[in-house]
């Protein structure tokens, strides 16, 4: 018998506008499933921020997300993954999925020559997360890390495929190319935004890992050994929430979902 919670919404944070894509691959995946998004776009980014800051920074999202009774969390940044994970499933009673692990399983599968780089903010890079994450389902790989701290703002202005962007890319990717990967992880949720200028620095021949379709998987995964698949033909509502800018939010928002929604506000009360 289907309990109250399983009509509950999966709740999604991040920094700011990146976690859309792991939104667009839930409602892709699980299109009957509710939802409610917090972008963080008043303290955008996270990656140059302390690892304290991030920390207490995913604890106040999650409140955010919890008074919207959500039954999950799935924390859609790679930073507040990489620093704040543990501790939010210590401090939260409903399961919480990061982004890191089903990113570095699906790259430690798809490499042939056990050449895997990893793109993402400085925050996380330095966490040493996706290393250790790769190096657990493939104890042989070379992991090649790369900070690109421009990225993120690039995608909150909305510039996602200008020659600009272009140039960004070609500097920061340069030694990556060089060192023979042929998988590389988006290690920050915004980065798939600019997939298409990535795909043409890195060329064809690299298979680029967006964990946001891993996560859809995993959510599944997860809210049906917990009983909360929603079971319903009716298709799932989301809801955006930020804490600063929703009119900017708004236009970025849709240009990569496709459709227009309205953002509501919500401040940090600090």
């Amino acid at each position: 018998m289907p309990t109250a919670n399983t009509k509950a919404a999966i709740g999604v944070f991040d920094s700011g506008l990146g976690g859309l894509t792991v939104v667009k691959e839930l409602t892709r995946h699980l299109p009957h499933e509710n939802i409610v998004y917090f972008g963080d776009t008043a303290r955008v980014p996270y990656g140059t921020k302390s690892k304290e800051a991030i920390i207490q920074f995913s604890i106040e999202n999650t409140e955010a997300l919890l008074e919207h009774n959500v039954k999950m969390v799935v924390v859609a940044c790679n930073s507040s993954s990489s620093y704040a994970i543990d501790r939010l499933k210590k401090k939260f009673s409903v399961p919480i999925l990061g982004v890191i692990v089903p990113g570095a399983k699906k790259a430690a599968a798809t490499s042939r020559c056990k050449k895997i780089g990893v793109i993402a903010t400085a925050a996380t890079i330095n966490s040493g997360r996706y290393t250790a994450a790769v190096k657990k389902f493939c104890r042989d790989a070379k992991v090649y890390g790369k900070a690109c701290p421009l990225f993120v703002p690039l995608v909150e202005e909305g510039w996602l495929d200008n020659k600009i962007t272009s140039d960004i890319a070609e500097t920061y990717l340069k030694d990556l190319k060089k060192s023979g990967i042929d998988t590389l992880i988006l290690g920050c949720t915004h980065y798939p935004l600019l997939k298409t200028t990535l795909q043409q620095v890195m060329g064809q021949k690299v298979f680029l890992v967006d964990s946001a379709y891993e996560v859809a998987r995993e959510v599944e995964s997860i809210l049906k050994k917990n009983h909360l698949l929603r079971m319903s033909s009716v298709k799932g509502k989301t809801t955006f929430i930020v804490s600063d800018k929703p009119q900017a939010f708004e236009v970025i928002a849709k240009k990569f979902l496709g459709y227009t929604i309205k953002a509501k506000v919500r401040g940090h009360y600090v």
